[in-house]
C-alpha cells in the first residue's frame, strides 16, 4: 500500500510495478496542478485537474495490464484514515501531514505491518544526499527531529525512513516563490531529488519483500 502519488510516491509507485509487484493500492485525493510539473509523474498539460489515482493508475496498468492495482481516493488522516488492507505485506509512506504520518506508523507497529516513511525532500537540491536508515539516526531535516520526538511520545523507538542528509536551503526566488494555504512559502523542489527518494523506498520495499511473495 503505497499513500501519496506525489514527487516521491508516483515515481515509488511505478518502480514497484516496473520490478514486478502485482498487487498495489495507491491512496491520494489530490488533482493535478501545474506546479506539480517540474516533479511529479503523472503532471503533464494533458492530466492538469485530472485525479492523481486516475492518472497513475492508468500509467500502471498500461505498465503491467495484468497487475491488479486499487486507487483509493482519500487523505489519510488520524481522524478518519484509509483502512490498511488485511494481506498487506508493506506500507509506503510518501504523505506530507505530520498527524497522519504519526498515525500510520503507529497502525502498522500495532499491525505488525513494515513501513517505509519518507521524511522532507523540499528545499532540497543534492540527490546524492538521500539516504536510507533509520529514522532515529538522522539529522539536518526537522520533519525528522519532529517525527522522533512524537513516536517517543508512542513507544516508537526505530522508524526505516528515506531521508536527505543535505540542510534545507531557502528558494532564490523568494519574491515569486509559491506560498502555501498558511500564508507561508512553500518548499521549492527539484525533478531529480523527490524522484530519487521514490526510488530508494522502492528499492528497500523489494529488498526487504518475504521471497514467499
Amino acid at each position: 500500500m503505497l499513500l501519496g502519488l506525489g514527487g516521491v510516491g508516483s515515481y515509488a509507485a511505478e518502480a514497484l510495478v516496473r520490478a514486478g509487484i502485482g498487487h498495489l493500492t495507491i491512496v491520494d485525493n489530490d488533482t493535478v496542478s501545474v506546479s506539480n510539473v517540474n516533479r511529479q509523474l503523472p503532471a503533464l498539460s494533458s492530466t492538469i485537474g485530472q485525479l492523481k489515482t486516475e492518472v497513475v493508475c492508468m500509467r500502471l496498468r498500461d505498465i503491467a495490464p495484468d497487475a491488479k492495482i486499487t486507487a483509493i481516493n482519500a487523505f489519510y488522516l488520524p481522524d478518519d484514515p484509509v483502512e490498511i488492507p488485511a494481506d498487506c505485506s508493506y506500507v509506503a509512506d510518501a504523505i506530507d501531514t505530520v498527524s497522519a504520518k504519526l498515525h500510520l506508523a503507529e497502525t502498522c507497529k500495532t499491525r505488525g505491518i513494515p513501513i517505509i516513511s519518507c521524511m522532507g525532500m523540499g528545499n532540497r537540491f543534492d540527490p546524492t544526499a538521500i539516504r536510507i536508515g533509520d529514522l532515529f539516526e538522522t539529522n539536518n531535516c526537522p520533519l525528522c527531529r519532529v517525527m522522533r520526538r512524537e513516536l517517543r511520545k508512542r513507544g516508537i523507538q526505530s522508524l526505516p525512513a528515506v531521508y536527505s542528509t543535505e540542510p534545507a536551503i531557502k528558494p532564490r526566488a523568494m519574491d515569486t516563490a509559491q506560498t502555501t494555504a498558511a500564508g507561508r512559502m512553500a518548499p521549492g523542489s527539484m525533478s531529480f531529488v523527490p524522484s530519487v527518494a521514490g526510488l530508494y523506498m522502492a528499492y528497500e520495499i523489494i529488498k526487504n519483500l518475504p521471497e514467499s511473495l
